[in-house]
């Protein structure tokens, strides 16, 4: 019984199979410069905020000196009255927060949160490395101002600051932006939206995969 690998190697082969064996790759360029920037509109955080929206986030922008008083317009929006940040978040976002009513409590390396810790807070405050405008993505590579993966998928809220210089056209260039944190060993994770999934009926249910609400402030 042929396997389902023999099966692709020889349709491969089959395709090949006229292709002169002389024949590189010189032969047949591809004109195509991987990690340029894609089409994605006229202004690409505009992109960004549409396609971001669209996955039924909620979306505002700030100017980067405002952001502690967003970031507790947020939370007072939101309801919520604790919040896990990682360690390496800013004070002044902190500090805003704080002024807010809401009770900070930071999960770092020495301290870390266990996951009903991470569930009974009201949300999670973090930073991003860059947001995708084509496909409305955000992207964590979990450094310090992001903290560790379970922050951003336990909470049932999660705050994120991307900033509007982090914004890139595609996919391929936020691949080039994130690869030090790979080439370092760190994890990725991309969101787009809020957690949700659908069943065969197309019923949404949404906060089975992460957060239930995502709240994305624009730092310009």
């Amino acid at each position: 019984m042929t396997s389902a690998k023999e099966e692709i190697l020889g349709r491969v082969r089959t395709a090949l199979r006229d292709v002169p064996a002389s024949e590189t790759a010189a032969d047949s360029p591809v004109e195509w410069v991987y990690h340029q920037s894609v089409d994605a509109g006229d202004n690409i955080v505009d992109t960004f905020e549409q396609r971001v929206i669209d996955y039924k986030a909620t979306v505002v922008r700030s100017p980067k000196a405002k952001l502690p008083d967003a970031l507790a317009t947020a939370a007072r929006d939101l309801g919520v009255g604790s919040a896990v940040v990682p360690p390496g978040l800013e004070q002044s976002w902190r500090d805003g927060l704080a002024a807010a009513g809401v009770t900070i409590i930071e999960d770092n390396p020495d301290h870390r949160l266990s996951n009903q810790e991470l569930n009974d807070t009201g949300g999670v405050i973090t930073a991003a490395a860059c947001g995708v405008a084509l496909t409305g993505t955000i992207v964590l590579d979990h450094t310090a101002d992001q903290g560790r993966r379970a922050l951003s998928l336990v909470p049932d809220v999660h705050i994120c600051v991307v900033g509007a210089d982090q914004v890139v056209s595609g996919v391929p260039e936020a691949v080039q932006r994130v690869k030090p944190a790979v080439l370092a060993g760190q994890p990725l994770t991309w969101i787009s939206g809020g957690s949700a999934t659908s069943d065969i009926e197309l019923s949404r249910v949404e906060g089975v995969h992460g957060p239930r609400t995502l709240y994305v402030i624009i730092a310009e």
